[in-house]
């Protein structure tokens, strides 16, 4: 599994409670445009409508010379592909459980370009000021055994 592109926001305003991968409906364009590494997904989320999820807002920068013919929008709607059961199951937990679906990163499966994303409940302020905290903590811990190591 090879990354192309990272939703890096994605952890700290949510926790991520499960991990789906799902395929995407892409054009050639698009293709070309994310093993050129020019896919972006800081404002992407996903959607339900009707018994189909939706990526919306990814942004895919088209190059320069990938068409003539056709007209490129790097923020369109893209379709997800999932099994039907695999995406009632998701529906019932988005709905039901207050849950919301957060793109977490693209990436090569098979040479197929694949989504993950994940099921996950907001955090508070309060919660991305410990998990801040943490983090800083952590990084201060592995410092501090560097320099006693040595």
């Amino acid at each position: 599994m090879t990354s192309i592109a990272e939703n890096r926001k994605a952890s700290f305003n949510y926790f991520i409670e499960e991990r789906h991968e799902a395929g995407i409906v892409l054009e050639g364009w698009e293709v070309k445009a994310i093993r050129a590494g020019r896919a972006q997904l800081g404002e992407a989320y996903v959607i339900v409508r009707g018994a189909e999820l939706f990526l919306i807002s990814a942004h895919i920068s088209p190059l320069l010379a990938a068409s003539t013919h056709v007209q490129p929008d790097p923020v369109r709607t893209r379709k997800l592909l999932m099994h039907a059961g695999e995406i009632e199951k998701l529906i019932g937990k988005v709905e039901r459980a207050g849950y919301s679906l957060v793109p977490l990163d693209l990436h090569y499966t098979r040479g197929r370009v694949k989504l993950a994303m994940g099921l996950a409940k907001g955090k508070k302020q309060f919660d991305k000021r410990a998990t801040e905290k943490d983090k800083d903590w952590k990084r201060e811990k592995s410092r501090l055994m560097k320099s006693t190591s040595r």
